[in-house]
């Protein structure tokens, strides 16, 4: 796939995802400070990207760890396309298919860290619960992973004001009115440049558009059975939260 052509539609994703997520960027800097503090006595660490679509996450880990071998894995033929075709040249980051709803998509170990960024809420929760417990086999004693999503408070007023707070940074930020996710996906389908290289199935997106909402708490209690041994969040803006589980 053309670079320029893929650079352009990892910025637009990009600044769509940003309508969503209170400061995006901040988000990934929490997510990769914890990463590189339980790697800070790793010579080569190994960490994996779960839902890494386009590769926005995975290309600043190896910005901030260039030390680090960096595997992103996604069931988008499309996204990781993407991902491939901007990849950073002096960086040690490879993408490869796997589907995190299906047994089996684990096939590296031990792992030193596993990061993930608006993905795993996609997963069901007895799905989830597994993949929770492959992770836990793979991590080596004192890695992490670090979860930075969409979580609901059990409690609904908090929920609520959750979602209020985030709104409200939104409008103040100026990203309220950022291309939505499925318009996004629409001008996939639609540009004559991406028609020409890959099919309307593959231009379609692949989310179920499904949603688990599951709560930290829940969340808390699906990492731990897992055998993980401390949970908790390293970060929070309204229902943005960056969870990190520690071996």
């Amino acid at each position: 796939m053309d670079e320029k052509l893929a650079a352009d539609w990892v910025r637009r994703w990009d600044i769509q995802q940003e309508r969503y997520i209170a400061d995006r960027e901040e988000r990934f800097a929490v997510l990769i400070d914890v990463v590189e503090h339980v790697c800070r006595d790793v010579a080569d660490p190994l960490v994996l990207d779960l839902g890494c679509g386009p590769g926005s996450l995975a290309t600043r880990l190896a910005a901030r760890l260039p030390r680090a071998r960096v595997i992103g894995v996604d069931d988008d033929p499309f996204l990781l396309a993407l991902a491939r075709a901007t990849r950073p040249r002096e960086a040690e980051v490879e993408y490869l298919h796997a589907d995190l709803a299906e047994s089996g998509w684990l096939t590296w170990g031990p792992v030193d860290a596993a990061v993930s960024t608006t993905a795993l809420h996609w997963l069901r929760p007895e799905r989830l619960a597994e993949v929770y417990r492959d992770l836990a086999g793979a991590l080596r004693e004192g890695g992490a992973l670090v979860n930075g999503d969409h979580f609901y408070d059990e409690q609904p007023g908090i929920r609520a004001l959750a979602e209020v707070v985030k709104d409200r940074r939104a409008a103040r930020a100026g990203v309220g009115a950022n291309e939505e996710w499925k318009a996004w996906w629409a001008a996939v389908a639609a540009d004559p440049a991406l028609r020409e290289r890959f099919t309307a199935e593959e231009l379609r997106g692949i989310s179920t558009g499904y949603g688990n909402r599951l709560s930290p708490q829940e969340h808390t209690r699906l990492l731990r059975e897992a055998g993980f041994a401390e949970v908790a969040p390293v970060w929070q803006f309204g229902d943005d939260y960056v969870l990190t589980a520690l071996r």
